[in-house]
């Protein structure tokens, strides 16, 4: 029933409407003339042999009778009156069984179906829309930024120009509106000038044209797109857009910064003011194969472990849990105890130096992104690319070939490999690759691409070390961007967040209120005045006005708030 008002707006104001109305009125006028002669002829063979019935009555006969069903109740008595019957009959069957159907379903039935379907998805934004965000295109980080919109309470819509699409993603639960993303009519209808962010991460032609398109409404609203090469930078910034990122050289990079021995210490990953969040590997460091207790990691360098990722999935940390070499940790920190954490426990791309390759499985842009950071290290590598075309655009080492033949991995030196990085943008094949890789060389590091956020808990489960989801750096950096004061999303699924102490919690440490017990979440930095406390004492009684600055899970964060 919340459809009923545009439906029949739509309905009625449509022109294609308007002239099947037309065509149907005139053939229920045609058959109205017809029943009308049949039923004066009626009358007409009925005084022929004697008898009278009245008006009613010959209409009723003619209905029945064209209609097929025939009561018998009336029937003619001589040859005439039977040929007649034998006419309206026939006649019935083509106009009222043949024709009227399919009459009825292409001028009316279909038209009101599709008018159902735009009103399920419309077309445009009521005026008083604010501060959504507008995303030109669903993609996998799209998709992934929606649901991170979602859970911070973001208004979004997406634009997509097929209906049948539209009507799809409508059912899966998403604010979607039809239209074309290069139309100008699209964004005057979705109140692009109150948004707060245009999202578009198609392909380079596409995303220029909506960058003009948005730009010739409203040239404040920020506008970020993603540039697939590197010459389109220069064309994307021109219409005076926001930001423009390189997904696919960020994640190159960011599986390139996780080879062994092109970073053995820790990388950052977030930066607060004085605070520092950020991921150390545990693999062939000294805390490998030791618990947290036993590494004394607080008394030793200051830092704090807010949490430790084992296998993909981000778990809080115990004083007994066992550290192996697929885990890496979260720590919270200041420069100082930074430097104080990597002179204890992280080992120099010196004190790794080794003549071993580092694989690199495909060719294309996320491949030779990596490539282009073993390159700075000094590390030698090997590509594995099938296709010639990407061949020929490789520079450096490359076997041409099949990355799932036994052999072009030998020719690979897949045995004497450092790391393995796969970079197909099939995510099918990656699990294949980082399967087959793991069982013909256990002790190799793994490093994997997901593209889709669903494939990061197959990939760990298929033997990858380290895995670097496309979809959730993308939307984390588009996030961030919307958010930058508010909330930080650096990582999969774990937010930092900031919050005034609650009243229950003043003259209280953070140990008497069991912040991480309760909730979830740790405390790794106090705001007090002008001030920043990192890696608070936890036996340090909370002051009226301080200002924590709090990480975890999203649902540790709502039951912070909820407690908090």
């Amino acid at each position: 029933m919340k459809y009923l008002p545009s439906l029949l707006l739509y309905f009625f104001q449509n022109r294609t409407t308007k002239r099947n109305f037309v065509v149907l009125a005139k053939f229920f006028l045609f058959l109205a003339f017809i029943v009308t002669i049949y039923s004066v002829l009626f009358h007409v063979l009925m005084v022929y042999e004697g008898r009278h019935f009245s008006w009613i009555t010959g209409f009723y006969w003619t209905l029945t009778v064209m209609s097929t069903l025939g009561f018998g109740d009336i029937t003619f008595q001589t040859d005439i009156g039977l040929v007649f019957t034998l006419v309206v009959l026939l006649s019935g069957i083509v106009f009222l069984l043949i024709i009227l159907p399919f009459t009825f379903v292409q001028f009316f039935y279909a038209p009101w179906l599709q008018a159902q379907e735009s009103a399920r998805t419309p077309r445009k934004l009521p005026p008083d829309t604010r501060n959504h965000v507008v995303i030109a295109n669903l993609n996998p980080i799209t998709e992934k930024l929606v649901s991170k919109l979602s859970k911070f309470n973001y208004d979004y819509v997406i634009i997509e120009p097929d209906i049948q699409h539209a009507l799809e993603l409508h059912d899966r639960g998403y604010k979607v509106i039809v239209g074309a993303p290069d139309e100008l009519k699209t964004y005057e209808n979705l109140q692009v000038r109150n948004a707060s962010l245009v999202v578009a991460v198609s392909d380079d032609l596409m995303n220029t044209n909506i960058s003009f398109t948005v730009r010739e409404i409203t040239e404040t609203v920020p506008l970020l797109v993603n540039a697939e090469k590197e010459h389109s930078i220069d064309i994307l910034e021109f219409p005076g857009n926001s930001h423009v990122f390189q997904f696919t050289k960020m994640l190159g990079v960011a599986m390139g910064q996780r080879t062994i021995g092109a970073s053995m210490g820790t990388s950052i990953i977030g930066r607060f003011d004085k605070l520092l969040i950020v991921e150390a590997p545990a693999m062939r460091t000294p805390v490998e194969g030791k618990s947290l207790h036993e590494i004394h990691l607080r008394e030793r360098t200051g830092m704090t472990v807010v949490g430790l990722w084992d296998h993909g999935r981000f778990k809080l940390p115990r004083p007994d849990e066992k550290i192996d070499s697929k885990t890496v940790l979260v720590l919270a920190g200041s420069e100082d105890q930074l430097k104080k954490y990597d002179q204890h426990f992280s080992i120099s791309c010196a004190d790794y130096a080794t003549d071993a390759p580092v694989c690199i499985l495909g060719g294309g842009r996320v491949g030779q992104s990596v490539a282009g950071i073993l390159t700075a290290k000094g590390i030698d590598y090997i590509f594995i690319e099938k296709h010639q075309r990407m061949v020929d655009k490789i520079d450096g080492k490359v076997i041409h070939g099949d990355a799932a033949d036994i052999n072009t991995l030998k020719k690979a030196q897949i045995d004497k490999a450092r790391s393995i990085i796969v970079t197909t943008h099939d995510d099918a094949m990656n699990i294949y690759l980082t399967f087959y890789c793991r069982k013909l060389k256990h002790d190799v590091q793994i490093i994997s691409r997901a593209n889709e956020e669903k494939t990061v808990l197959k990939l760990h489960r298929a033997g990858a070390d380290v895995v670097v989801s496309y979809a959730s750096m993308g939307a984390n950096a588009i996030l961030n961007f919307l958010q930058p004061d508010e909330v930080s999303v650096f990582t999969e699924g774990l937010n930092v967040f900031s919050r005034k102490a609650h009243q229950s919690m003043i003259g209280k440490s953070l140990a008497e209120n069991r912040v991480r017990e309760r909730t979830g979440c740790s405390v790794i930095a106090i705001n007090r005045g002008d001030k920043q406390m990192v890696s608070p004492d936890p036996f340090e009684p909370l002051q009226e006005g301080d200002e924590l600055i709090v990480i975890g899970r999203i649902d540790s964060e709502k039951r912070y708030l909820e407690i908090y």
